[in-house]
């Protein structure tokens, strides 16, 4: 036999350890069971405590909306209110019309009637400049009036998804008299005109309820001009047939002109030709404008027009970017451009570069380019829809002051220096930032000035000490040239031609002005307007609450209250469809959906109102839910 039979004993002590094991089987499976039942009766009970806490707060957030709202609801009654003598019994000024020098409000209580007697402030415009002015006030620093043609001030930079739907127009907006309302100031609806210097009084025009044109003047104390500016045409022609991106109701026509064209291409009566030229969007110019514009046209045939359109509609769409330079976004890195065209020629966008516009028709576009020998070959895109997205002019306002006063040669905007006062204007009371405003960069206008305050002994030369003097003059009068002059000791060397250790008034000259060629304007962005309008806001702050002063009062020099306007770049960003590009200065960010949502923080965080940021919120999310609005209104 193979295998012995086991001893008794051993069977016995098996059956025995056997029937051990099995009540401590038993047991272990329980305890398992148990704490699996334990674990699952734990989660349920703190699944109920969230489900019920979260539906008491929910209840609670709902009842105190709720009684709040019932608050709102008062009745209140104007009775017995001071009435000021109608400031246009007063005729003044070269054209004899109303001088508005009591507003409607200005006696309604004991604090109006303190602020009237304050200086008069007068802003012209409501955009990003006039904002950051705003902001850096306190109240009680000035008698402050607002005049803008728009009763709203827009967030800009958000108008590209406003022109598709993907956020409302509402929720780019702010009314100005609830900004103002702060600094207890007024708001004058109308368009700034003229200017008369001497008599410090600003020409508005008014629409009356008859729908004709009143002119009066509104007289101030220091004058901020912050009126934005208008596209360069750069001579071509039948720009009247395209659209600009600079105002709400630029959007509303930009979303209304692409739902009709959308809607019209759908019909059964449309040829094939016709439909390819409703689909075909052109959008002229490179920069961030043109490229986030061509962007949301895209993410709108991807995520609506797929959906709820006939699929032709999407075939035959083709979006087309025309650009000068060589490069889209060319003032952004050279890493983001490259990024962005090849997304762009991802997702099929026309990128045309060193092309230029020839001419617009309503029904098609002629550019140009030239071949590989140099010839100029002409291009034509039938289209239904072109946006003109390139460069900055004067509107007709800063064409007016430009023409008032002396040495102002620039040709895009009002030249400041770097106090950001109006050059040739009242020392100390015009001021002008934003996009119709440009800081001085040419030192060889200074010349005559810097030689005699650097030139000590009265040689007509100018020595490496004095030459030293002169460098720290130049950074006090143009700070942007900074830069340019810090490695004094090689400039002097370099134009000193006969090594003698002195520059002749022609050397320096020269010197002075190959530094001014190289110093470049700042951009006419929403970020220097913001910047330059808070430096404005905290000079006119520190010299209201440190000289106390009346209307009439003696002004204090703006270089004894503060330093030079100093431009501090925070970054550039542009949103490109379901991706965006952050141009930092010393390094970039590109990416797709993390980048996005880091691109919607930092717009969200710059809303003007908590009301605009709640809005802005809920839109994005409606559009993530049920996608955009395709109501044609």
């Amino acid at each position: 036999m193979l295998f012995a039979p086991r001893p008794l004993f051993t069977r016995a002590l098996g059956r025995a350890c056997h029937q051990n094991a099995r009540p401590l089987t038993r047991h272990v499976r329980y305890a398992t069971t148990n704490s699996a039942a334990r674990k699952v009766v734990r989660c349920a009970k703190f699944t109920g405590y969230f489900a019920l806490s979260s539906a008491f707060g929910l209840f609670a957030l709902g009842t105190g909306i709720f009684i709040h709202d019932a608050f709102t609801y008062s009745d209140q009654h104007a009775e017995r209110v001071p009435r000021a003598p109608l400031a246009l019994m007063e005729l003044g000024g070269p054209k004899g019309l109303p001088v508005v020098r009591v507003q409607v409000d200005d006696e309604d209580d004991e604090e109006n009637k303190k602020l009237a007697e304050k200086p008069r402030l007068v802003i012209v415009g409501g955009g990003w400049g006039a904002m950051g002015v705003l902001e850096k006030l306190s109240p009680g620093d000035y008698h402050v009036t607002i005049v803008s043609a728009e009763t709203y001030t827009t967030f800009t930079p958000l108008l590209p998804s406003a022109a598709v739907g993907t956020v409302q127009v509402r929720s780019l907006i702010e009314p100005i008299r609830k900004i103002i309302a702060r600094l207890r100031g007024h708001f004058v609806q109308g368009k700034a005109i003229d200017v008369v210097f001497s008599e410090q009084l600003l020409e508005v025009e008014a629409t009356n309820s008859d729908g004709g044109r009143d002119h009066f003047y509104v007289p101030y104390d220091k004058l901020i001009i912050a009126v934005g500016s208008t596209s360069s045409t750069h001579g071509v022609p039948g720009l009247e047939h395209c659209f600009q991106l600079k105002t709400i109701s630029d959007a509303q026509a930009i979303r209304r002109r692409i739902m009709d064209n959308f809607e019209a291409a759908s019909l059964p009566t449309t040829t094939p030709e016709e439909r390819r030229r409703l689909l075909s969007f052109v959008v002229c110019g490179g920069g961030p404008t043109g490229v986030e514009t061509a962007a949301e046209i895209y993410d709108f045939c991807q995520e609506d027009i797929m959906n709820y359109y006939p699929k032709i509609c999407r075939e035959e769409v083709s979006i087309h970017v025309i650009q000068s330079r060589e490069h889209i976004l060319n003032t952004y890195s050279a890493a983001i451009s490259k990024y962005v065209e090849d997304k762009f020629g991802r997702d099929g966008v026309d990128l045309i570069t060193s092309a230029r516009v020839g001419a617009v028709n309503p029904n098609y576009v002629i550019y140009t380019t030239r071949d590989s020998e140099g010839n100029t070959v002409q291009h034509t895109i039938p289209t239904n829809f072109i946006l003109w997205s390139t460069g900055i002019a004067m509107n007709p306002f800063t064409e007016r002051v430009s023409s008032l006063l002396p040495n102002q040669v620039h040709k895009k905007a009002i030249e400041v220096d770097a106090q950001l006062r109006v050059k040739g204007a009242p020392l100390g009371t015009v001021y002008a930032v934003g996009d119709c405003a440009t800081i001085e960069t040419s030192i060889v206008s200074h010349f005559m000035e810097l030689v005699e305050d650097a030139d000590r002994d009265k040689n007509g030369k100018i020595d490496y000490e004095e030459w030293e003097i002169m460098v720290a003059r130049i950074k006090q009068r143009i700070p942007m040239a900074e830069d340019h002059v810090a490695k004094a000791r090689e400039l002097f060397e370099l134009y000193d031609k006969d090594a003698d250790n002195n520059l002749s008034l022609n050397e320096v000259a020269q010197l002075l002005e190959e530094i001014g060629k190289k110093i470049t304007s700042l951009p006419a962005t929403a970020q220097v307007a913001a910047q330059q309008g808070k430096y404005i806001g905290k000079k006119l702050h520190k010299i209201a609450r440190r000289y106390n002063l009346d209307q009439g009062s003696v002004q204090p020099l703006d270089e004894s209250i503060s330093r030079p306007f100093r431009y501090f770049h925070l970054g550039s960003l542009a949103y490109i469809g379901t991706a965006a590009v952050f141009d930092m200065g010393s390094f970039s960010f590109m990416g797709g959906l993390a980048a996005m949502y880091a691109w919607r923080s930092v717009y969200w965080n710059e809303q003007v109102s908590s009301r605009t940021r709640a809005l802005l919120m809920i839109d994005w999310i409606i559009r993530g839910l049920w996608g955009r609005d395709l109501s044609r209104l």
